[in-house]
């Protein structure tokens, strides 16, 4: 069976047009104009992966990819004419998987959805069975939904790509990750020089552990090196 993406675009040629490419790629693709056409057609089929336009009429695309983040396993990449850094990290910092600036090149776009698509295998869908959650300074990681429960009991739908960081980081149990290995684990590309999504996961994961009695939990920056996950009475358990 073909892989199901849904193409959320208002603007009719263009969404027609990527149907087209990507159905030509040989995946089963569904069209939407709106958030209520999106909800729509996730509610009647299972999809994979949703291309999702920024611009939309109503609830814009910054909005229904917060909704999407609640639906486990669903990749999201953004579209946007708007192409600058600020506007890329806003995409990442509402859980989009991915961000491509338009105009682009359809067979970019295809890249990247396939490297999307290969990152759930890895870590989401092969979370240990035994070990849904996992327990650190008083903080609890949920593999399967995707949610961080704080000390003080209030819980968190991590972005995918926050919770690939810091899977990957408890992984390592007191290791230093190279931004290499966490822009691979989180994103499925290459890390380049200029690219800081992965210091945007990091720095919002601070936000977090910001709630650790004590401090004992905490990602230190390790120069020229990457980031490592240190916890007091360093016990990071399922």
């Amino acid at each position: 069976m073909s892989t199901t993406l849904l193409v959320v675009d208002d603007d009719d040629e263009i969404r027609e047009l990527l149907c087209d490419y990507l159905a030509d790629a040989g995946y089963t693709v569904l069209a939407a104009a709106d958030g209520e056409q999106m909800r729509e057609q996730l509610a009647n089929a299972k999809v994979e992966l949703v291309v999702l336009d920024l611009m939309l009429p109503g609830e814009d695309g910054l909005s229904l990819c917060r909704q999407l983040q609640a639906t486990p396993g669903l990749a999201v990449i953004m579209l946007s004419a708007k192409g600058s850094t600020l506007d890329r990290i806003i995409g990442l910092e509402v859980g989009a998987d991915d961000y491509l600036a338009k105009p682009f090149e359809p067979r970019e776009l295809i890249a990247r959805i396939k490297a999307v698509l290969r990152r759930p295998q890895r870590l989401d869908k092969d979370a240990e069975p035994a070990a849904e959650a996992r327990h650190f300074s008083g903080f609890s990681l949920d593999a399967v939904k995707r949610l961080l429960i704080r000390p003080d009991g209030e819980a968190l739908t991590l972005p995918r790509s926050d919770y690939r960081v810091l899977h990957e980081l408890l992984e390592a149990k007191g290791r230093v990750v190279s931004r290499d290995q966490l822009t691979r684990s989180a994103f499925g590309r290459e890390h380049h020089p200029d690219d800081r999504s992965v210091d945007m996961c990091i720095s919002r994961l601070r936000q977090q552990l910001r709630h650790a009695p004590n401090g004992a939990a905490q990602i230190l920056t390790i120069r020229n090196e990457g980031y490592l996950l240190s916890i007091a009475r360093a016990e990071a358990h399922g």
